[in-house]
Formats: structure tokens, C-alpha cells, sequence
């Protein structure tokens, strides 16, 4: 490190000799005739010497500034993705060819037209690099396929969606899984029947949102964490799917729904979710979405008012009275008139079955009150 920053200050003080005599020698050339040839060329050395020592101790420090801006922006560039370098680029290039053909009439203006083409340079070429960055998605939808696939580098198989706002089919988009569907861990016994044609993809975001719960000093968290490795370990064995993990560039947005979005509209996927809120957002946003809460909703036993069955009374319901029991499927059933008869079971008719976004309730009465009510013993 020593060695170069004395490289730095020679070259810094090579660089302020340099410019202190192409600086200073027309001003020599104009007093050569009151000063002299020797004073004129004395003046043109001193001032060629001042700025060499001069930047011979600023030399280093800008080295450290240039240093610092060029690992500031390698950092950037290593967290984009490729679209991301591509489309950006392009922009640039648009932007300053803008720049290029706007600069004859603004060199015209006077007093400002000297520095009017430097300075449309730069804000144009920064304005066509963001707004192509930020119409990416478009973009993408309008560029060679290759480009798309480019977005795609690590996973194969994958096919994202031909055209912007058509959501891919169940059976050929890959599925992103997001972090409550692996800790609720029914997601393997759906890839085990078949429901689920892959690859099923993990993105690194998802990896480290799990590890950061499993490592959680809440005890309930840690569990959940540890359950989801578990749950990944079995998909990554078990499962008659391919089971992928993507290393998705995160930048500096940290939230796991943003970029399992982001991620899910630049390579077509669907994400397969247990979350109401990110599953809503999904289909606003027309990224396609598999609600597990909604298949085992599906999959549950149809049940009708008037139908008869057998419950068993588990505990005790809120209102006085109640009991409450549960199908074979967790469906829970609410037997008014049937605190009695906890730990039994009974036959039942069911009165009403009530259905929302996060599951269903089947509310009952015992047969016999039914029996009575008819005047049958």
C-alpha cells in the first residue's frame, strides 16, 4: 500500500508539472518582452515546480477517492442482475445520442453554450439509463428472447410468460416457493401426489429469511425455522420433482415479498404461497400464485345443510353450551348444545356452513335435540 500511493505522488507530481506549463507558458510567452527570456522562462519552471510538489501530496489522496468510486460502483454493478446491465446500457447509449445530436444548437446559446453540451452528456445519459431501468419489465417483453433467457442463467427448464400480463400455466411455469410455505411443510406431501409439476425454485433471499428465523432467540421462531429446514431437506430428497435453489441479486431491497415479485415477473414463475396478503398482491400485480390454503380448502369434505354425521366433542365452545369437535380434514365443527357430551361422540346435523379466504366452520346441533323437536323418542 505504501509502495503505491508513492507511485501515486509521482505521478501526481509528473501530472502538476505538466499542467503548470501548459498553464502558465502562454502567460510567460505574454510578459517575455517587459521580463525577459530568462525571468519569463524562470516563471513557467517556479510555477510547473509549485503545482508538481503541490500534486505530488494531493496525488494520493485523490488516488483514494478514485479508489473508493470505483469499488462503490463495482459493488453496484455486481448486485445487478444482467437485464438489468443490459437494458441499462442500452438506455445510456440512447441517452447520450440524444446528448450528441441536441449539442450543435446548444453550443449556439452564448455565454452557456461553451459548457451547455458537457452538461446534457451527462443528464441525458443518466436519464435514458433510469428510465430504461425502470421500464425493464417493458422492455424485456419487447426484446429477443435471448435477453429473457439471460434472466434465467442458473435454473433450466424455466419458461417465463410470452407476453406481459399473461399469467403462465400451472403446468409448465417453474413455482418460487416463499418462506411460509416451507415452514408450514405441506408443500411436500402436494409435490409428493403430484399436484406440483416442477422445478420447484428456492431463491437465496428465501435461504437466508429461513436461516435468520432459525437462528431466531425467540424459541417459537426458532422452531418454525428449524421446521422449514427440515421441510427443505426432505423436498431436496423425497420429492419427484426438481428441486432448485436460484442465487437471485438482491441489491438493496431486503424485502422478501418485493423480490420473490420482481423475480417471479422477470422469469414467468408462479409463486406457491400459505400467505393471504402476498397472494392478493400477487394477482394485482398478475404474477400467477398457488394458495396452498386454498387447495386444502378444495380438498376438503363437502358437507351440506341437513347432511347427518358422527363428531367427536373435543373441548368446550365460547358461547355456553357449545362444544366443539373436528372432521377428518381439521374442519372444525360448532355443536350447540353439546358442552354435555365433551369427550363423546354423537351424531349431528349440520344447520350452516360458513366458508372464508382462510378456511371453513360447519356449525351443528345433536340429532336427538332434532329427534325431539319432531316428537321421536
Amino acid at each position: 500500500m505504501e509502495k503505491a500511493r508513492r507511485y501515486f505522488a509521482v505521478f501526481g507530481a509528473l501530472i502538476g508539472g505538466i499542467l503548470g506549463f501548459y498553464l502558465i507558458k502562454p502567460i510567460g510567452v505574454l510578459v517575455k518582452n517587459e521580463l525577459g527570456i530568462w525571468e519569463s522562462a524562470g516563471l513557467i519552471v517556479f510555477s510547473s515546480a509549485v503545482l508538481a510538489v503541490l500534486m505530488f501530496f494531493v496525488g494520493p489522496i485523490l488516488a483514494r477517492w478514485v479508489s473508493a468510486g470505483v469499488d462503490w460502483i463495482e459493488q453496484r454493478v455486481v448486485r445487478l442482475s444482467l437485464p438489468d446491465i443490459v437494458v441499462g446500457a442500452g438506455g445510456l447509449v440512447v441517452g447520450l445520442i440524444i446528448a450528441n445530436l441536441l449539442a450543435p444548437s446548444l453550443a449556439r446559446i452564448p455565454i452557456v453554450g461553451s459548457f451547455l453540451p458537457s452538461i446534457a452528456l451527462i443528464l441525458l445519459g443518466y436519464i435514458g439509463m433510469a428510465v430504461a431501468r425502470s421500464k425493464k419489465e417493458d422492455l424485456m417483453a419487447l426484446s429477443p428472447t435471448r435477453l429473457r433467457q439471460a434472466a434465467q442463467r442458473s435454473v433450466r427448464g424455466i419458461k417465463p410468460a410470452d407476453r406481459r400480463g399473461e399469467l403462465p400455466t400451472a403446468q409448465s411455469a417453474p413455482k418460487l416457493l416463499d418462506t411460509s410455505t416451507i415452514i408450514d411443510g405441506r408443500i411436500v406431501d402436494i409435490c409428493k401426489s403430484g399436484f406440483v409439476e416442477g422445478p420447484i425454485i428456492i431463491p437465496n433471499f428465501v435461504l437466508d429469511e429461513l436461516r435468520r428465523i432459525a437462528d431466531s432467540a425467540d424459541s417459537l421462531k426458532r422452531n418454525k425455522g428449524r421446521r422449514g429446514l427440515d421441510t427443505l431437506n426432505v423436498l431436496q430428497k423425497d420429492v419427484p420433482v426438481d428441486v432448485l435453489t436460484w442465487d437471485w441479486p438482491t441489491g438493496s431491497d431486503q424485502d422478501v415479498d418485493a423480490l420473490l415479485l420482481k423475480m417471479a415477473k422477470v422469469t414467468g414463475a408462479m409463486i406457491i404461497t400459505t400467505d393471504y396478503n402476498l397472494a392478493k398482491i400477487a394477482e394485482l400485480q398478475q404474477v400467477g400464485v398457488l394458495n396452498v390454503n386454498q387447495l386444502a380448502n378444495a380438498l376438503k369434505l363437502m358437507v351440506a345443510p341437513g347432511e347427518e354425521m358422527t363428531v367427536e366433542v373435543h373441548r368446550e365452545g365460547k358461547q355456553p353450551g357449545q362444544g366443539v369437535g373436528y372432521l377428518d380434514d381439521g374442519t372444525m365443527v360448532v355443536i350447540e348444545q353439546a358442552r354435555k357430551h365433551v369427550g363423546e361422540s354423537i351424531v349431528v346435523i349440520v344447520t350452516n356452513v360458513h366458508s372464508t379466504a382462510q378456511g371453513r366452520m360447519v356449525f351443528a346441533k345433536p340429532k336427538y335435540l332434532d329427534n325431539r323437536a319432531a316428537g321421536v323418542e
